[in-house]
């Protein structure tokens, strides 16, 4: 990639973008970074926010002007494989180079409807002929977190029989960061945590640090997603790569 190439990321002020703007401006000094948000935000040193509608398409095509290289972060939980689709047109009328996605792991085979639109919006990716990168990755620590506080404020808190692996925002940023810097390389390796957890560990781990007391009921998932997350399909393959923070960990940090 020319020094000089614009990098335009979508969902820079989302989780994972606000963690992966700073790195890439720490490993790509100079380089012109533009952020593509729906709403307006003010310019910093080295970034540059442009407002569009990535459900819409409004304003997309002058965020991409001049643009080598996308790291599509956005997404929400509905609509991912429609806003994939606007972004990969737009990008090849555009005559980007590389297109660098973030995905999840499980998307190719969980029996799951958000997970069968994570799967189109890879598609949309990969047909868009635009060379590209794709990096499956675990829930983040964040996400469960949350998921597991909203559980913890009913009477009890329900366990699934799930196991998770949940990996931590910031080993996914630096992954994406190397990958948005680097030629365009197809899908690579899964990325997860260090350790696999049962919804169980990662309740009654979670409510230890929180300092709150509740009864945790296991329950069994009925039909066919309940069956994969006790096989273990949403897991990663043993090719995947494993970021070093634990959930432990990041439960501690939060406390602190």
């Amino acid at each position: 990639m020319p020094v000089d190439a614009t990098i335009l990321v979508t969902g820079g002020t989302g989780t994972l973008g606000r963690h992966v703007l700073p790195l890439l401006r720490e490993a790509a000094p100079g380089r012109p970074l533009r952020v593509l948000s729906r709403g307006e935000h003010q310019d910093t040193e080295g970034i540059t926010y442009v407002t569009g509608d990535l459900m819409s398409g409004e304003g997309v095509a002058a965020a991409l002007a001049g643009v080598d290289t996308v790291l599509h972060l956005a997404g929400g939980a509905k609509g991912d494989d429609v806003v994939a689709e606007h972004l990969a047109a737009a990008a090849r009328e555009a005559g980007v180079r590389h297109l660098v996605h973030i995905s999840v792991i499980g998307a190719d085979r969980m029996p799951m409807a958000w997970f069968a639109t994570q799967r189109r919006a890879e598609e949309a990716i990969t047909g868009s002929g635009i060379a590209w990168t794709m990096l499956r990755a675990a829930q983040f620590h964040d996400l469960v977190h949350q998921m597991v506080a909203k559980m913890a404020k009913l009477p009890f808190v329900p366990a699934p029989g799930m196991r998770l692996e949940p990996v931590d925002v910031r080993d996914v940023a630096q992954r994406l960061v190397e990958l948005t810097l680097g030629e365009p390389a197809g899908l690579v390796a899964e990325l997860a945590g260090p350790k696999v957890y049962s919804m169980d560990d990662v309740v009654r781990s979670y409510l230890t640090a929180a300092g709150r007391r509740r009864p945790v009921l296991g329950m069994r998932m009925p039909g066919k997603a309940g069956r994969a997350y006790r096989d273990g399909v949403n897991l990663a393959s043993v090719h995947a790569v494993h970021g070093d923070r634990t959930w432990e960990s990041f439960l501690t940090e939060r406390a602190a």
